[in-house]
């Protein structure tokens, strides 16, 4: 029920425009006093030879009689200078739209735009034997989200944990474990000892210069496949996923592959021979790259002169392992800002070797996230644990609910929805791009643009709902007309009819942050709605159609929730 588009469809041959170049033209006002759609002329006029005023005056009254005839729900037009302003029906608008949800439920706003096609999504990363800090919160909910997402668009997600198991950190682990560490310790609690020996081994460092070269001794032996190094390696990773798998159990996360950097060991002579095979690869101080220079790039580093392979060649077999395994129409790289070179020289790398879908690959970079102003760091060890936050954030709620409703049913895991909930939602309501400084207290606050602040409107929209004794549905919807007047049940209506094309604009902008700022949209207009309007009024008729209003916020507050990752309790 896409109100613009179908305007653009039927005034489009009116025009003599294309249905696109109309959508493109269509405004919706900012004062809605102004209507609900407005058509400016502007552009008309260079073409048209005429005043944009006069143009606006003649296809007012051309295109009246067209909606008209197709049965359009318009109630007036207007012409306001050169805007064509027109404001719909709103008793039709809000009985089609508020039939749409319900019949749908969560299914309203589902798209088959991706066709089933296959999406791989490079979600949280975590690197193995460090902790899950709030620095890695980002990349893991914001890829959560974005896979939602593209499910609702018709694609079929699938959500790669490409862990960061390998590198020169784990011969410095080796170490740190031989000298100072015990398995007692390990087993007992291991990302905070883990990270406590990587923190101590760069401590120590500073005084002993000879700890690097033990460090990467000990990865070369990890690399040559040495017992005793591959049986800590495995031992380390193992600890490490059984503690990660905790946090994103509490976050309701799941993914569909762990094959992390480790995984690629023995997948890289592809991309090399294949670079050697197309003459790409070209020596560079004794090092192989590929040239980039005629895109305004560095070269791309494929293997040093050591003879060691780098993040790019690790990048470039997995595409080709992926492209082979899942033959994706899109590849998403959720990862930070900073990578922004790698990956672009990694997409340009595949399509100088002739991969076409290689254009669909994308970097999706965010910003960071700021602990005071500033950048949290593992190796100083000055880092904020995820799930330390996520269990705190719990208990606050708890205390809450026990002060506020101390007779609620599913406390705890009321509290838990509500907890994480708080956390995901504060990242998500902001644009990816940005960065983020971590505060608690504004993640559990119940009155601002919070995630406990939505799902309380969802509760009370639920508690209405319950008082009102709704009973759904029974034939066809009957909005008589005094029940929806006034601008604030109109401005929910609104919302509730826009939420396929806020679903579709995420997809495209890769951001959740539009369903984030939309679901706070929804919720204060209902509560506007709420405070204006009596709900439970006397006559029946009337009662019955505000409840299915109340309703059909209810499923789509509940649904841009889910999308995001969060739980929409039906009691708080």
């Amino acid at each position: 029920m896409d109100y613009r588009k179908q305007l653009a469809s039927l005034v489009a041959p009116v025009l003599e425009l294309t249905e696109a170049d109309v959508l493109r033209l269509l405004e919706t006002p900012k004062d809605p006093k102004m209507g609900d759609i407005a058509f400016p002329t502007f552009q008309l006029a260079k073409t048209l030879r005429k005043a944009p005023p006069v143009i606006a005056a003649e296809l007012a009254e051309k295109i009246g009689p067209v909606l008209k005839e197709a049965g359009y729900p318009v109630a007036e037009i207007q012409v306001v200078g050169a805007y064509i302003n027109l404001y719909l029906d709103q008793q039709s608008v809000a009985r089609d739209v508020i039939a749409a949800v319900l019949a749908q439920q969560e299914a309203y706003g589902n798209q088959n735009i991706g066709e089933g096609g296959k999406v791989t999504i490079d979600l949280s990363s975590p690197n193995i034997a460090k902790p899950f800090s709030m620095g890695h919160l980002r990349s893991t909910v914001i890829g959560n989200a974005i896979a939602n997402i593209f499910e609702k668009l018709g694609y079929q997600p699938i959500r790669i944990n490409h862990l960061g198991d390998w590198g020169t950190q784990f011969g410095k682990l080796i170490v740190a474990y031989k000298k100072w560490g015990s398995e007692e310790a390990v087993r007992e609690n291991p990302i905070p000892e883990l990270l406590r020996l990587y923190v101590k081994f760069h401590d120590e460092a500073k005084e002993d210069a000879s700890l690097e070269d033990q460090g990467r001794a000990w990865f070369k032996k990890l690399e040559d496949g040495d017992e005793e190094a591959q049986q800590l390696w495995q031992w380390f990773r193992d600890e490490s996923l059984k503690e990660f798998n905790k946090t994103y159990e509490l976050m309701n996360i799941r993914f569909d592959s762990l094959h992390g950097e480790a995984f690629y060991n023995d997948k890289m002579d592809r991309p090399i021979r294949e670079l050697q095979e197309k003459g790409l690869l070209v020596e560079d101080e004794g090092a192989q790259v590929v040239d980039l220079s005629e895109l305004d790039m560095p070269p791309c580093l494929i293997r040093k002169s050591d003879g060691a392979t780098l993040y790019a060649t690790r990048d470039l077999a997995a595409a080709l392992y992926r492209q082979d395994n899942y033959n994706f129409v899109k590849a998403l790289y959720v990862v930070g800002g900073e990578q922004r070179l790698h990956f672009r020289q990694v997409f340009a790398v595949l399509e100088k070797m002739g991969y076409q879908w290689a254009k669909e690959m994308h970097h999706i970079p965010f910003g960071m996230m700021l602990k005071d102003g500033k950048k949290m760091s593992t190796r100083k060890g000055k880092v904020i644990l995820l799930d330390e936050v996520l269990k705190q954030a719990i208990e606050d709620v708890q205390k809450v609910i026990a002060e506020k409703n101390p007779g609620l049913a599913n406390a705890e895991e009321v509290a838990k929805q509500v907890g994480v909930g708080a956390v995901i939602f504060h990242d998500l309501k902001n644009y990816r791009l940005n960065d983020i400084n971590f505060s608690l207290e504004d993640m559990l606050n119940f009155d601002g643009e919070t995630g406990p602040y939505v799902q309380y409107t969802h509760a009370r929209a639920n508690s209405l709902l319950r008082r009102g004794g709704y009973e759904g549905v029974n034939g066809e919807i009957v909005i008589p007309e005094a029940a929806l007047e006034g601008p604030e049940a109109w401005a929910v209506v609104t919302l509730l009819q826009n939420f396929p094309n806020v679903i579709k604009r995420a997809g495209e902008d890769f951001d959740p942050s539009v369903v984030g700022k939309y679901v706070i949209d929804l919720a204060q207009s209902f509560n506007k709605f709420y405070a204006h309007v009596r709900v439970l009024a006397e006559e029946e008729a009337v009662k019955t159609a505000r409840l299915h209003l109340v309703a059909a916020t209810a499923v789509v507050l509940r649904e841009a929730l889910r999308l995001l990752g969060l739980g929409a309790p039906k009691e708080m």
